[in-house]
């Protein structure tokens, strides 16, 4: 009979998996128990664990003990498989008449959110005498947006449902959408297999599929979890309704070419007004923040060198920070007053949509793997994406408590 725990450590062993995840997991609650200590959010924390274990530092995945094990992209499954959850969970605090509330600042917010990273970081690439195409692409990485940081960031801090956080929510989705068409737009051309017609195609196939699983979410999936109760196992429900958000990121992703964070968001929030939700809520919070969030913030760190880049590519990527942070922070926030939000509404939106998370790792890989990017220019795009992750909560702690100190408690309970 074939043993499970290989006891050479062969290429099938488990064993470096199980070292991986123990410090993994280990380290991400200890500094996230030191960032809460200091006043910053548990994700800081989190995340600077990644950054001390990752080729910067330790390079915990590179030990002798480790070597051909493979164990680097478990890791990283395991930590998509976070987000998705992470993203699920954000669904359930929202309500479909929060996001309509909150439309218009919504759709101008995702929008002018693209446009404006993606106009400045066109040209700080033409400035810096990169080839038209390479320029292009690293505006479209600009444009991307991840918020699942900024999610829990809000969680934290019990602000999740303030007309700013749900805004964002849905300004994500618009952002993730429209970065994804462009995406595919440009990978037509620059490939040259393509033709516009095949590119409308792609875009109507998007928005076909994106309708199809929010009619599902809602229409269905009250009625799925129902059945999971019913099933009378243990944790029936939980394992019914994490399966079909699984499947409904899958979906997303497979047939609409969409980033499966948004199938799985808009689980949540079909499942929102289910009498199921407070149970739901309980059992993920123990499955997410238990195991495979930490994954996912700290193989953010994992995938970052920062040792290989010379001196003038870190005044390039110093460059590229500031205008990653500052062309988002712009767009988003003119389009959230543009749809109506206050000033202090507009720039807590904008500031919440500066993380670039797992959505820019996904543009940045579809360059490196089409030949667009070169390795240095991939270090550099992965070293903007920890650091626009890193600061995003900090600078989502530091603009709400400034609006306490101006508003008092009183606005820490306005939601939609």
């Amino acid at each position: 009979m074939q043993t499970l725990f290989l006891v050479g450590g062969g290429d099938n062993s488990i064993l470096p998996l199980l070292l991986v995840l123990s410090l993994v997991i280990l380290t991400a609650k200890v500094f996230g128990a030191v960032a809460v200590r200091i006043g910053q959010p548990t994700v800081l924390g989190e995340l600077l664990a990644g950054l001390l274990l990752g080729p910067t530092f330790l390079d915990l995945l590179a030990l002798p003990i480790l070597a051909g094990s493979g164990v680097g992209d478990v890791v990283q499954k395991l930590g998509q498989i976070g987000v998705i959850g992470l993203m699920f969970a954000a669904g359930l605090e929202i309500e479909l008449s929060d996001l309509r509330r909150t439309g218009r600042p919504a759709i101008f917010g995702g929008t002018l959110g693209v446009i404006s990273p993606m106009l400045f970081g066109s040209g700080l690439g033409i400035l810096f005498n990169l080839p038209i195409r390479e320029a292009i692409f690293l505006g479209l990485v600009l444009s991307a947006t991840s918020v699942s940081i900024s999610a829990q960031t809000l969680l934290e801090l019990k602000r999740l449902r303030t007309r700013e956080g749900v805004a964002l929510l849905g300004a994500a989705v618009v952002d993730d959408i429209l970065v994804l068409m462009l995406l595919s737009t440009f990978i037509v051309f620059v490939s040259g297999e393509g033709s516009f017609l095949i590119m409308l195609g792609q875009v109507g196939l998007m928005l076909l599929v994106l309708i199809l699983v929010t009619l599902f979410a809602v229409a269905f999936l009250p009625r799925v979890a129902k059945l999971g109760v019913r099933l009378r196992v243990s944790e029936g429900l939980l394992a019914t309704v994490f399966a079909m958000v699984l499947l409904m990121a899958w979906a997303t992703e497979y047939f609409g070419q969409v980033a499966g964070i948004t199938g799985a968001f808009i689980a949540g929030v079909g499942l929102a007004r289910s009498p199921y939700k407070n149970e739901l809520e309980r059992s993920l919070h123990t499955l997410n923040f238990g195991f495979f969030v930490p994954i996912f913030l700290v193989d953010i760190g994992l995938q970052a060198d920062v040792l290989i880049l010379s001196s003038s590519s870190m005044a390039f990527a110093a460059v590229l920070i500031a205008v990653a942070i500052l062309s988002k922070v712009f767009g988003s926030s003119l389009g959230a007053k543009l749809g109506g939000f206050s000033f202090g509404e507009s720039l807590r939106m904008g500031i919440g949509m500066v993380s670039r998370g797992e959505v820019g790792l996904i543009v940045a890989g579809v360059g490196a793997s089409e030949g667009i990017l070169s390795l240095e220019q991939f270090t550099i795009i992965v070293l903007m994406v920890l650091v626009t992750t890193f600061l995003t909560p900090i600078l989502l702690r530091w603009v709400y408590q400034h609006e306490e100190k101006s508003h008092g408690p009183a606005a820490r309970s306005r939601d939609p």
